[in-house]
């Protein structure tokens, strides 16, 4: 099967057995490891990507289904140079432990900031309601994405000081 798609802006064509599942295809023939294989059923959220703006679990998602769609994945989120903010409030709030859910539990945050810039904290529990951390518990994550939230209005700086302006 002949697919197309852009994956962090970056265009594919690529030739695929129908079988192929797109966070096979993301790992295996695209290199983006940061996609994990955790369950294989949709129930942990570990290879969350964003496709078309809204996040999917890419074990779930076959690859034909991607065709000419346009994916995100947590290596074309930021540069080498600088985190996305809402990476870089994860870090601040050593949000994760082992940081394996820590890429779908991201993507999942940008879509739902992408959606809701202003999510209270409840909205912000329900959009990561489909990733699993066996690690942590949620309360410095939820917090993080409300930091990350306010820095995106650009209401405060990452240290939490009002921005003036």
């Amino acid at each position: 099967m002949d697919i197309r798609l852009t994956v962090n802006g970056s265009q594919h064509a690529l030739s695929v057995p129908p079988e192929t599942t797109l966070l096979g295809l993301l790992r295996n023939q695209l290199g983006h490891t940061g996609a994990k294989l955790g369950c294989d059923v949709g129930d942990c959220g570990a290879c969350t990507v964003i496709v078309d703006g809204k996040p999917v679990n890419a074990c779930l998602m076959l690859a034909g289904q991607a065709d000419g769609r346009e994916i995100l994945t947590i290596e074309g989120l930021a540069s080498r140079e600088q985190l996305h903010p809402i990476q870089r409030a994860f870090e601040e709030h050593a949000s994760l432990q082992c940081g394996f859910c820590g890429p779908g539990v991201i993507l999942s945050a940008k879509a739902l900031l992408d959606e809701n810039p202003d999510p209270s904290r409840q909205e912000v529990r329900d959009g990561l309601a489909g990733n699993l951390c066996r690690c942590t518990g949620y309360t410095k994550m939820i917090d993080a994405v409300l930091h990350a939230a306010r820095v995106m209005r650009n209401e405060t700086d990452h240290s939490g000081a009002k921005v003036e302006g």
